[in-house]
C-alpha cells in the first residue's frame, strides 16, 4: 500500500443499531454554494445551443466547433494551474474570481450580438479567457464540498440534481431565447448566472477551516499534487479507465448517436432522448440521496454497467419506446456513479492537497472525452456509425469489469459521516 492511501480511514465496524448521523443539509453555507451552483449550471446549460445555434449562424459549422474547441483546449492546459492557485488563495476566492472573469466575458459578447454581428476574433478570444477562468474554477468545486457540508454525499447527489434539471432546462431555454429576442440576450442572461453565482459565492462563510495554503515554487506543487494523484491506486486506475471510455465512449457517443438516431427516427426523437436522458440523472441524483453503500466506487462501477443499455439501444435500431428506456437508464446509472466518484475523492484525499488532485482527475477525463469527439468524424468515414456504437457499449462493460477487478477500486470503503 502507497504512503497516501495509509490515509484512507478503515470501515468502522458493524454494530448493532448503529446508523450514520446525518447532519442537516440545507445550512446557511450551503444554501449559498448550491444557489450559486444552480444558477451558473443552468448558465453553462445554455451555451452550446447558443454557440451552435448563434456562431453557427454567422460562421458555420467550422466556426462554431473551432470557438467551441477553443475553449475545451485552453482549459485542458490551464486545469492544472488552476489546482494550484486554488490551494494557494483557497477554493472560495478563485471561483468568485472566475466567475466576475465570466462576467465579462459573456457580458462583452452579450453587447456585440446586441449590436450585431461580432467579429469572429472576438467570439475566439472570449472563448478562451472564459476556458481559461473554467480552469480556474472548477478544480475549487470539489474542494468547497466538504467545507459547506457535513454530509458530502448527499450534497454531491443534491448537486447532480441541480445539474440534471439545469441541462434540462438549459438548452430549452436558450433556443426560445435565440428565436425570439436573439443571442444578445442568452449570453446577457449567462453573464447575470455567473454575477449572482459570485454573490453567493462571496457571502459563503465555510462551517470547517479551510485547507493549508501553499506558497512553493510552482513546478513543486504541481509535482506534489502529481504524487499525491498518483500515490492513490484507486483514484489513477479509475482515470486511466476513464480517458478509455472518452475516446471510446462519451466522445464519440453524441455526434455519431445523434446523427444515427435523427437518420431513422427523426430530429426530434433524438431530442426526446436528451429529455429522457436528463430525466434519468435526476434520478440517479435521488437515488444516490437514499443509497448508500458500503463500498461506493464498487456500487458505482455496478451501476454504470447499465449504462451500456445507451449506446446499445442505438446501435441496435431499436424503436423509440426502447430508445428513451436507454437513455432513462443511462443517465440515472452515469449520475449515481458521479455522486459516488465524487464523494469518494473528497473524503479520501487530504484537504490540503485535493484542489491539485481534481485538476489532475479533470484534466484526464476531459483529455480522452475530447480526442474522442475529434476522432468521431474520421472513424465514421472508416466503419458504420452502428458499428462503433457496438464498440462503445462493449468498451463500457470492458471498462466496468476491469473497474471492477481492480482491488483498490473494489474494495474502497464509504467514510463515515460523523457529527460536525
Amino acid at each position: 500500500m502507497t504512503t497516501a492511501e495509509t490515509h484512507t480511514p478503515p470501515a468502522p465496524p458493524s454494530r448493532p443499531g448503529l446508523r450514520d448521523v446525518r447532519s442537516p443539509l440545507w445550512t446557511g453555507p450551503f444554501t449559498l454554494y448550491f444557489t450559486a451552483r444552480a444558477v451558473s449550471l443552468l448558465g453553462d446549460a445554455m451555451m452550446p445551443v447558443a454557440a451552435a445555434l448563434a456562431v453557427g449562424a454567422l460562421y458555420g459549422v467550422s466556426g462554431a466547433g473551432l470557438v467551441l474547441g477553443t475553449w475545451t483546449g485552453t482549459f485542458v492546459v490551464l486545469v492544472l494551474f488552476g489546482g494550484v492557485l486554488t490551494d494557494r488563495i483557497g477554493a472560495r476566492r478563485t471561483m468568485v474570481a472566475a466567475d466576475l472573469v465570466r462576467v465579462l466575458t459573456q457580458g462583452v459578447l452579450a453587447v456585440a450580438f446586441f449590436a450585431g454581428r461580432p467579429p469572429f476574433w472576438l467570439l475566439v478570444t472570449m472563448a478562451a479567457v472564459a476556458g481559461a477562468a473554467v480552469a480556474m474554477f472548477l478544480p475549487g468545486v470539489n474542494g468547497m464540498v466538504p467545507l459547506v457540508a457535513a454530509d458530502p454525499q448527499r450534497a454531491n447527489a443534491t448537486l447532480k440534481v441541480a445539474d440534471a434539471l439545469a441541462h434540462l432546462l438549459g438548452p430549452a431555454l436558450a433556443g426560445l431565447l435565440i428565436a425570439l429576442t436573439g443571442a444578445g440576450a442568452v449570453y446577457a442572461i449567462d453573464s447575470g448566472t455567473f454575477l449572482l453565482s459570485a454573490l453567493c459565492l462571496a457571502l459563503v462563510r465555510p462551517a470547517l477551516p479551510a485547507a493549508a495554503r501553499t506558497g512553493g515554487p510552482l513546478r513543486h506543487e504541481l509535482r506534489q499534487g502529481w504524487r499525491e494523484f498518483r500515490a492513490r491506486t484507486w483514484m489513477w486506475a479509475v482515470i486511466l479507465v476513464w480517458m478509455v471510455l472518452g475516446v471510446l465512449l462519451f466522445g464519440p457517443l453524441v455526434p455519431l448517436g445523434s446523427a444515427l438516431v435523427a437518420d431513422r427516427l427523426g430530429p426530434n426523437a433524438y431530442g426526446l432522448a436528451v429529455s429522457c436522458l436528463g430525466a434519468g440523472t435526476v434520478l440517479g441524483g435521488l437515488v444516490a440521496l437514499r443509497l448508500r453503500p458500503a463500498r461506493p466506487l464498487a456500487a458505482g462501477t455496478a451501476a454504470m454497467a447499465l449504462y451500456t443499455a445507451l449506446p446499445l439501444c442505438m446501435a441496435v435500431d431499436a424503436g423509440l419506446p426502447l430508445l428513451l428506456a436507454g437513455h432513462v437508464l443511462g443517465g440515472a446509472a452515469l449520475a449515481f456513479w458521479s455522486v459516488m466518484w465524487a464523494t469518494s475523492v473528497q473524503t479520501h484525499t487530504p484537504p490540503a492537497v485535493l484542489n491539485r488532485v481534481s485538476a489532475y482527475e479533470l484534466a484526464g477525463s476531459v483529455s480522452g472525452i475530447s480526442l474522442g469527439q475529434l476522432l468521431a468524424g474520421p472513424a465514421a468515414a472508416l466503419a458504420s456509425p452502428d458499428h462503433l456504437l457496438l464498440l462503445s457499449a462493449a468498451a463500457c462493460l470492458t471498462g466496468c469489469a476491469t473497474l471492477f477487478a481492480t482491488p483498490t477500486i473494489r474494495t474502497l470503503p464509504r467514510t463515515p459521516t460523523t457529527p460536525g
